[in-house]
This record gives C-alpha cells, sequence and structure tokens, in this order.
C-alpha cells in the first residue's frame, strides 16, 4: 500500500523529534560564558560610552533569548526540507550582500560597508553567506557525487558560484570573512570528493591575489609586520597584539579573578568582541582559557563522529560545515589574539558580543541537533 503525500509529508515533518541534551548543554554553557564575559570585558567601556554598564550584556542576552527561539525552531525543521530552498536560499543572500553595498541601503562604519542598520539592531548579511554556502555546496555535491572528480563540474563549477560570494564581500571590503568562505569552501570540497590536486592549484592564484589584497595595502600590511613583530612598532600597528599577550601573560594559572582585567580599561579595542579570548585568559587564566578551548574542542570531535555516522551525503556535509563554521572560526580567533595568526577581525563564536554572530551560531546548533536527532533514530 503507497502512503498518501500528505502522510509522507507528515513523515517527513517527525524526522528528529528525540533531544540531544549533550548539544543543548554545550550551547547553553558557551552563551552563558559569553554573556558573562562580555559584561565582564565591556561594562567600563559601556559606562563611558552609554552610562549604562550592562548595556552591551543586556543586548547579548536579548541576542541570546532570540537566537534560542530560532534554534528550538530549526531544531524541528528536518534538516532534508533545506534541499527544497537551497536555490533561494543563494539568490537571497546574493541579493542581500549586494545592497549591503549601495549607500544609503547598508550603514558604512570604519570605511566598510557591513550592515544594514535598524534603530538600535544591526545585521550582517555576509555572516549569513556562510550557512547558504554550506546548504548550497552540500545539495550541490550530493547531486553531482558521481562527477565530482571531473575539473569542470567537480571543482570549477563549484568554485565559480563561491568566487561570486567572495568578491561580494571583498567588496564591502572584509578580508577576514572571504578567507573564512575560503577555508570553508576548501574543507568541503576536499570531503566533498574533489581531486587534490585539483585544489592545490588553486593556490597558484592566490599568491598574487594575497599579494595584491593584502600587502599592497597598507593597514593590512601593517597588520602582518605587527604579526611577525609587534615590538616594531609599539605604540601603533603592534599596541593591540602586544596588550593582548600582556593579558594572558597576567592570567597566570588561575587568572586575576572575573572582572579584574586590567587590559579592558581601553587597552584592547572593543574587548567584548575581537579579543574577548585575551580579557577571558586574564581573569580566568589559563584553565579557564583550557576549559574553553576543550569545549570547542569537545563541539568539533562529536560533530565529526555525528557525520561519520551519517548515511545520506547531504546530511555528512551539512554537518561537517557547520563544524567548520563553528569550529575552525573558534580556533582561529584563538590563534590570532595569541599572536599565532595575523589579525583578521573573526569574532569568537557563542562568546564575542554580536547579534548576527549569535543568531547564526544557535541556527547552526538548531540545524546540528536535528541532523544528531535524526541520526539516532536511523541507528535505534
Amino acid at each position: 500500500m503507497t502512503a498518501s503525500p500528505g502522510a509522507e509529508s507528515e513523515t517527513t515533518l517527525q524526522k528528529g523529534r528525540g533531544l540531544d541534551y549533550i548539544w543543548l548543554g554545550l550551547t547553553v554553557l558557551l552563551v552563558l560564558v559569553g554573556i558573562v564575559m562580555v559584561y565582564s570585558a565591556s561594562s567600563r567601556l559601556a559606562a563611558e560610552r552609554y552610562h549604562n554598564s550592562f548595556y552591551f550584556a543586556q543586548k547579548q542576552a536579548a541576542f541570546a533569548l532570540f537566537g534560542f527561539f530560532a534554534l528550538t525552531l530549526f531544531r524541528y525543521i528536518p534538516y532534508q526540507v533545506y534541499q527544497r530552498w537551497v536555490y533561494w536560499a543563494v539568490g537571497a543572500s546574493l541579493l542581500t550582500l549586494i545592497l549591503v553595498l549601495i549607500p544609503g541601503i547598508g550603514s558604512r562604519v570604519g570605511g566598510a560597508s557591513r550592515w544594514f542598520r535598524l534603530g538600535g539592531v544591526s545585521f550582517q548579511p555576509a555572516e549569513f553567506s556562510k550557512l547558504v554556502l554550506v546548504i548550497f555546496l552540500a545539495y550541490s555535491m550530493t547531486k553531482k557525487q558521481a562527477v565530482m572528480k571531473t575539473l569542470s563540474q567537480g571543482y570549477l563549477f563549484h568554485v565559480g558560484v563561491v568566487l561570486i560570494f567572495m568578491a561580494l564581500v571583498l567588496a564591502e571590503p572584509d578580508l577576514g570573512m572571504a578567507i573564512s568562505i575560503l577555508l570553508l569552501t576548501g574543507v568541503l570540497l576536499f570531503v566533498g570528493g574533489v581531486r587534490l590536486k585539483h585544489l592545490l592549484l588553486s593556490l597558484v592564484p592566490l599568491i598574487p591575489l594575497a599579494y595584491f589584497l593584502v600587502w599592497r595595502v597598507p593597514y593590512r600590511r601593517l597588520r602582518v609586520l605587527s604579526y611577525l613583530n609587534p615590538w616594531g612598532d609599539p605604540l601603533g600597528s603592534g599596541f593591540h597584539l602586544i596588550h593582548s599577550f600582556y593579558a594572558f601573560g597576567a592570567g597566570g594559572l588561575t587568572g586575576q579573578g572575573l572582572g579584574e582585567s586590567h587590559q579592558k580599561l581601553f587597552y584592547l579595542p572593543e574587548p567584548h568582541t575581537d579579543f574577548i579570548f585575551s580579557i577571558l585568559g586574564e581573569e580566568l587564566g589559563f584553565l579557564g582559557v583550557s576549559i574553553v578551548a576543550a569545549l570547542f574542542l569537545f563541539f568539533m570531535v562529536r560533530s565529526l563522529l555525528l557525520a561519520l555516522r551519517k548515511k545520506d551525503l547531504f546530511g555528512i556535509y551539512l554537518t561537517v560545515g557547520i563544524t567548520v563554521i563553528i569550529g575552525l572560526q573558534a580556533f582561529i580567533n584563538m590563534l590570532v589574539v595569541m599572536g599565532l595568526l595575523p589579525t583578521k577581525g573573526l569574532t569568537l563564536p557563542f562568546l564575542s558580543y554580536g547579534g548576527t554572530s549569535l543568531l547564526l551560531n544557535l541556527i547552526c546548533m538548531g540545524i546540528l541537533m536535528n541532523i544528531s536527532a535524526q541520526s539516532q533514530e536511523e541507528g535505534a
């Protein structure tokens, strides 16, 4: 007896109803640590700028509440549904990336046009372009699995679509986000079966491109030089990185105590965003840093184990992509503030202040929890 379309649709919507408390607990813990650290890192700045020491922490808590509503929604949407809307999502994402560049529509701050602003709320479309690209690549690589090793359909087609996104992001300009998209694409294409020689050949045009985008742009060249030798210009380009070192050094094993950071007192730029990990290191010490790093490592290992258990390619690629969005960005941020990578302006997922980033990460966790629940049902 053949099931009716209505019955089939109802069955699809019932997929992944079980709740994964480990994923939920990890997410809640990271968000709570983030709210506490945002308050600790920003209270003095917020008091000076807005006459309210809780200003950034209150906004982060509001973003978190909205984000958990989104997590719950995406948690119960079967991840297979995204395949039906992938081209609409790609079109909408490209449209927002174009609109944000138009004066009067996009908000220009510090020479960059990256945000839409409505009242006191801002939205950065480039953040969500990463998730859209993950869904697109997962869908396309699943359809083209038989030809993924070919140059034209397996490699050039996917790279061509990604380059359109990267060009729009670079026009903002946002080199850090473009690099994040590039790394994300490289990992997914490798997992999807693209020939390694095709990926290695991509490095050839990247060398002159890096020269023009980094070395020929004065402020980016200064970032590289300050990374190589921050003490060469301790009061200029190396100032922030040196004070990040001071923060970690002062933290020692157990830290100076929550709220006792000195480097957040106008030494580090926007200490509640890019350099929040430095403040955490100063206040909670090596133990605090190790615990947070271990939480992200646990997230990555558990996500990759989930990908290994999945039976469908779309679910595998989607899981790997979300792992890279959150996990890779987390460790890049940590390496940057510890002086192991040049500064790129990437936030620390869940911990850094920022509504768009937090919302994206919570949506990603909702999708991941649905994938996990369906995997458990398949195993049963």
